[in-house]
């Protein structure tokens, strides 16, 4: 049974947005907020946890990524937001102790 025409609108520009935003925006912005997470709490356990949650998260963010109408829009999200955990990883390591 062929799929219905008025679901198959969207341009192959909007599908590569979605494609890309939900591969890499959504494994970058795992990372990063599990960096951040290493900075508050403690670094091994965030790192022994993270191999299971950064794929949990990774999953909900590409589905998130795939269920939005702009394919652009959650490219540009996922990305000024990872900008940001990397702004806060990177000064939160300036000023940490083991690093002087």
């Amino acid at each position: 049974m062929p799929a219905n025409p008025k679901y198959l609108t969207q341009s192959n520009w909007q599908r590569f947005a979605k494609i890309t935003a939900g591969i890499l925006g959504g494994y970058a912005l795992s990372v990063t907020m599990h960096m951040v997470l290493a900075l508050v709490f403690d670094p091994v356990k965030v790192l022994i946890t993270s191999t299971y949650s950064i794929f949990i998260l990774w999953a909900a963010l590409m589905i998130l990524a795939f269920l939005a109408r702009n394919g652009w829009k959650i490219l540009g999200i996922y990305l000024l937001i990872s900008l940001v955990l990397c702004a806060m990883v990177y000064f939160g390591n300036a000023h940490n102790p083991i690093n002087s």
